[in-house]
């Protein structure tokens, strides 16, 4: 009986040894998993970190693009406006053009037309010259006439201021005449 006893004891420590060595590995696998847990513990702290870092970062990115991109859809929208106006502008100047070529082409017909009028103008104006220039000569022989004429008149003045004064002498002759027949 105590050999058995003994043989109890005896398998009773060897389990202990072996619990013991179970638990020494399972401690030192423990310690191993609990160093591991720390480890990865701080990696993944850090890479929180990193990864709240770039969240940040990208926030910032994402609010100065959202920035960028209000600022983009303003100055579009002031190009689009302008665009407008322009559009506008070339249709007002398409329109002012079209008027402007009429009034051109009404310009040039009436230059046409005041050619032809000056070259008509000029013909009659060429025609009165020559009509003039006859007149002229008419005026020049008629005024050689006109003296010719007054030389005539002068002389015939002359010679009825002569007649009236030898009709008068004539006159007196006769009375003397009579006056000396009366006596």
């Amino acid at each position: 009986r105590l050999s058995g006893q003994q043989q109890e004891i005896n398998n009773l420590i060897q389990r202990k040894i072996a619990v013991d060595e179970e638990n020494a590995r399972l401690k030192n696998e423990f310690s191993n998993l609990n160093q591991k847990f720390k480890d990865k513990s701080e990696e993944l702290k850090d890479t929180e970190e990193c990864a709240q870092k770039k969240e940040e970062q990208n926030r910032l990115v994402i609010k100065n693009l959202e920035e960028e991109n209000k600022g983009l859809n303003t100055r579009c929208a002031d190009l689009l406006n302008d665009l407008e106006k322009l559009r506008k502008q070339e249709v007002q100047w398409k329109t002012e053009k079209s008027g402007s070529d009429a009034r051109i082409k009404n310009l040039e017909t009436d230059l046409t037309d005041a050619r032809e009028q000056m070259k008509e103008l000029n013909s009659k104006c060429s025609n009165l010259s020559s009509q003039l220039a006859v007149k002229q000569e008419e005026l020049s022989q008629k005024e050689c006439d006109m003296t010719i004429a007054k030389k005539e008149l002068q002389e015939l003045q002359n010679l009825y201021r002569q007649n009236i004064t030898h009709t008068a002498q004539q006159a007196e002759l006769i009375q003397q005449l009579q006056a000396l027949n009366t006596d």
